[in-house]
């Protein structure tokens, strides 16, 4: 999806916010994708392509901002395991690099690969698919995450708690919201507020904050009176709160805002790319996207265009 999440949907926004994103979003007791309009795609590390509208449609370019799966998708999400989820007319499929459905489209929502699963939804209910396209996780859950070291987060009864691979609870339903592990921890609300815990399910930062987003680079995004810090995983505050918005870190550079104008900060705090943008993602493999207006571009780590915004 072009929308600037790292995912199409389910998850993961950039904040836990109980009204509306960044790390999982509720709405109607369903886990669904929040909505900050981007999606990086990556086939590996050394063959990354990035999505692109062009024409109100989307394809694809490469580092060098040269068109490699023309634009014909209306949505789409990043590789992953060498697929990436399409959206072609009402449903979502997967194709391969070569811009080929590899699964054919039948499901309502689709996440990127990751850990072997995928996240898809059909009739309001979420499961887990191989590459092959068939289910290893049946639909089931009213809310779930992306698997990360062998653990996913979903919703049991108005619980979460976290399964493994094979779908059997690694840590028991117990908490308000789950999201996914990243860094070794994962944020969880409880009593309200939001802390991180770590694999085994044991509190490694006590829930203090009014909503956070997942650890990168060894820093996790946390708000504190309404303004947005970065915190280390021993909980104390690296980067104090002082960003209206903000977002998690990647490649060393997170995007911070102020009045309603984008930048990115280093892992230092140190502002590096001036607020400039009227939207901007996260950064992969060197580069972000950015917009101005409707139109999409991406900047790489100086700043820099290395494909002018467009439509």
């Amino acid at each position: 999806m072009t929308n600037d999440t790292n995912s199409p949907i389910i998850q993961h926004s950039s904040l836990f916010q109980p009204r509306n994103r960044r790390l999982l979003a509720i709405a109607g007791g369903l886990l669904l994708l929040a909505a900050m309009t981007f999606v990086i795609v990556a086939v590996s590390r050394n063959t990354t392509i990035f999505p692109v509208t062009i024409n109100g449609k989307i394809g694809y370019i490469n580092r060098a901002g040269k068109v490699v799966i023309p634009p014909q998708f209306l949505d789409a999400g990043r590789f992953e395991d060498g697929l990436a989820p399409v959206l072609a007319g009402n449903t979502w499929g997967y194709i391969d690099k070569d811009g080929k459905l590899d699964i054919a489209p039948q499901f309502d929502v689709a996440d990127p690969f990751s850990d072997g699963r995928a996240l898809v939804g059909m009739q309001g209910k979420f499961g887990y698919i191989g590459k092959n396209g068939t289910f290893v996780i049946n639909p089931q859950y009213i809310g779930a995450g992306r698997f990360s070291g062998n653990r996913a987060p979903v919703s049991v009864n108005g619980q979460w708690g976290y399964i493994d691979r094979d779908g059997k609870f690694a840590i028991n339903p117990q908490f308000e919201e789950a999201g996914n592990f990243s860094d070794g921890l994962a944020l969880v609300r409880m009593g309200g507020r939001y802390g991180y815990i770590d694999r085994d399910g044991k509190i490694a930062i006590n829930p203090q904050f009014e909503s956070a987003g997942e650890f990168s680079d060894g820093l996790g995004l946390v708000r504190v009176g309404g303004k947005y810090g970065y915190v280390d995983k021993s909980g104390k505050m690296r980067i104090n709160p002082q960003f209206e918005t903000a977002g998690e870190f990647s490649d060393g550079r997170a995007r911070v805002g102020y009045a309603n104008r984008f930048g990115y900060i280093d892992t230092g705090g140190k502002m590096v790319i001036n607020p400039q943008f009227d939207r901007a993602g996260e950064f992969e493999h060197g580069l972000a996207p950015v917009w101005m207006g409707n139109r999409q571009g991406y900047v790489n780590r100086d700043g820099k265009y290395i494909w002018m915004p467009t439509a």
